[in-house]
């Protein structure tokens, strides 16, 4: 007699009937892992910063050199909240999204948010690969990522799960999250 199959533990409903949101630092790895757990859970990507430079019509470092920091929170919270309305998806927000009171409060009504957390000696090796990314323009990334961390930690420790970013292959991150995300479920039912 055969066995039934077995169902993929990925694929459980209730993994996907809510949006997912990946906080954390530039160069966690937000979109590369958001990418994959998407396709894990079957769920539609998106990434915030290209959600925001399509609406705005130029990048962010446009955006950043022209209108300011201000300028650019303001118009990527109200981005994050037009995608927390959405259908549940996989949501890469930019490292500093997450300071927004008013956007983790929405978040935390709308989606499960979930901080990859990353040691500064590991972000500024991946940030290293790029020159895209404006806080961190003509200065020592390492420095810059240390110093963002330590403001940004005690708003990033305030997401509903905290997973370790390290150096090692994305899809590792991904079966992470998958894991912590059944442990929420079960630790509900």
């Amino acid at each position: 007699m055969e066995k039934p199959a077995t169902p993929d533990p990925t694929q459980h409903p209730a993994l996907r009937s809510r949006t997912l949101v990946l906080v954390g630092m530039m160069g966690a790895g937000k979109s590369s892992v958001g990418k994959r757990l998407a396709t894990a859970l079957d769920l539609p990507f998106r990434d915030a910063d290209e959600e925001i430079e399509r609406a705005a019509g130029r990048t962010i470092s446009e955006i950043f050199a022209q209108r300011g920091e201000a300028e650019f929170r303001e118009g990527e919270r109200r981005v994050i909240a037009r995608l927390l309305d959405e259908e549940p998806h996989v949501l890469a927000t930019g490292g500093g999204a997450f300071m927004n009171p008013e956007t983790r409060a929405l978040v935390a009504k709308k989606a499960i948010s979930i901080w990859l957390k990353a040691d500064p000696e590991v972000l500024a090796k991946r940030v290293g690969r790029k020159d895209t990314r404006p806080l961190l323009h003509g200065k020592d990334p390492r420095q810059v990522l240390t110093e963002l961390l330590e403001k940004r930690e005690p708003s990033y420790r305030l997401a509903d799960l905290i997973v370790e970013s390290a150096d090692a292959p994305h899809q590792a991150t991904v079966e992470v999250i998958i894991a912590a995300l059944k442990a929420r479920l079960e630790g509900q039912a």
